[in-house]
């Protein structure tokens, strides 16, 4: 009986560390990555003025 239980929880042992290393790692990874994809996006400048944006516009006036 003893055995059994010795068995079960090395089993449980090996479950859990399969399952917790790649939880560590995704908490230690994911934070950067979203960081990385926060700082690699463009910022918007706004409308820029060109001439088809002025043709638009002007063809838009009431």
């Amino acid at each position: 009986m003893d055995n059994q239980k010795r068995e079960n929880s090395r089993r449980r042992f090996l479950r859990m560390a399969v399952t917790a290393v790649p939880a560590a790692v995704a908490l230690v990874v994911a934070p950067n990555a979203a960081a990385k994809v926060v700082k690699a996006a463009p910022k918007s400048r706004g409308l820029r003025d060109t001439e088809h944006t002025r043709k638009y516009l002007e063809s838009a006036r009431f």
